[in-house]
Order: C-alpha cells, then sequence, then structure tokens
C-alpha cells in the first residue's frame, strides 16, 4: 500500500449510515494484490429505519456481519450471480451500512481486466456494485473482513481528496421498498458511476 495513504479508523464507520456515504466519496477501495479503486458511489441502508436494508428484519445467518464492529466488510450474494460490498457502520447490534456501488479503477487495472473480460471500457471495470466487486475479486470469503485492520488484504484509505462539497444526491438504485429516501450519493459528472443521471418520467404529449 502507498506510503502516504491512510487507512480510515474505527472511528469513521462508527456513525449512522448516511453521514458515512458521502464522506466515503473519494476514499479508495485497495486490496493488497495492488489492486485499487477511487470509490465515486455509495448508498446508505439504516438496519431498522430501513425497509430496504438486509438487516431491516433483524439478524440473520446472511447479514450477521452487518450487526457486528464498525469497520467491517459485509459481503452478500444477490441476483444469483453478483457480489455486493458493503462498510459495516454505527454500533454493534445496529446493522447498518453503506453499499459500495462504483469504483473508478487507479491501480492494478490490468488485473481488473482479466476479472472482467467482457468490460468494454475502463470506465466499465467497476460501475456497479457486482461490477466493483468482481474487479476487486470480492467474494463471499471476504465478509466480515476487517477494512481498519486488512487482515484479510483490503481496507478503505484516504490520499488526502475530498469528498466532493455538492456530491449528487438521489434515490437509491434496483430497490422495490423505500424507494423514496435520497441515500444515494456520487461524484458528480463522473464517469465511472453506474447511473449519472436519473430517468426522467416521460411525459405523453397532448393531442
Amino acid at each position: 500500500m502507498d506510503a502516504q495513504w491512510t487507512v480510515l479508523p474505527r472511528a469513521f464507520y462508527r456513525r449512522h449510515p448516511t453521514r458515512v456515504a458521502p464522506e466515503l466519496l473519494n476514499k479508495i477501495l485497495v486490496r493488497a494484490d495492488g489492486r485499487a479503486g477511487r470509490i465515486v458511489e455509495v448508498e446508505a441502508y439504516a438496519g431498522r429505519d430501513d425497509p430496504a436494508a438486509h438487516s431491516f428484519n433483524g439478524q440473520t445467518a446472511r447479514n450477521a456481519t452487518m450487526f457486528g464492529e464498525p469497520g467491517h466488510l459485509y459481503v452478500y450474494f444477490t441476483y444469483g450471480m453478483h457480489w455486493g460490498s458493503n462498510a459495516v457502520c454505527g454500533e454493534v447490534g445496529e446493522g447498518v451500512g453503506v453499499l459500495l456501488r462504483a469504483i473508478e479503477p487507479l491501480r492494478g487495472v490490468e488485473a481488473m481486466r482479466a476479472a472482467r473480460p467482457k468490460a468494454r471500457r475502463d470506465r466499465d471495470l467497476g460501475s456497479g456494485p457486482g461490477k466493483l466487486s468482481q474487479a476487486l475479486g470480492i467474494t463471499g470469503e471476504l465478509d466480515g473482513a476487517d477494512l481498519v485492520l486488512g487482515d484479510r488484504g483490503i481496507a478503505i484509505v484516504s490520499d488526502g481528496t475530498l469528498p466532493p462539497a455538492a456530491p449528487v444526491i438521489g434515490p437509491r438504485i434496483g430497490i422495490s421498498r423505500a424507494v423514496e429516501f435520497p441515500w444515494r450519493w456520487h461524484v458528480p459528472d463522473h464517469a465511472h458511476v453506474s447511473v449519472r443521471t436519473p430517468a426522467k418520467p416521460r411525459v405523453r404529449a397532448k393531442k
């Protein structure tokens, strides 16, 4: 890991996910094998206060990591084919976290291309939660990894780049409940986010 990079401390995560999420923008998700990407899009999930959260109905074998110590990685399998990567937040027992939705590849790009051979452009390597996990080699084996101690070769660090002063804020993507919560943030006008501009409802022309 770059000597100028600073690992985010446990206290950073020990807050409500809606506070942590926007501050994760422009931080760097890094693997011990040299792969690294700048986080450019995130979503917050607030446990029992959030019907869209995996933890809304309480702790299960699948979501147990979410209820553990903040600063760990919660990895889940979805749609029978993708892994999602989340930073656990809040206090032990709360079950809250931040979904890492997109990264801008910084280092180890060749390894990311090898992991995602169907990606036609580098901007597609990590532009979505499943793509992000695949590009960085994140699977269920990393569920529970400590992002602060880097015990399994994965951490979130800062290189001094500040979060955007005015991130784009809007509804979360791919959920059917609590769709009105404006808990998705991304870096403005960034090419590597999964969806840069929400689709506008079509208005039928008057006859």
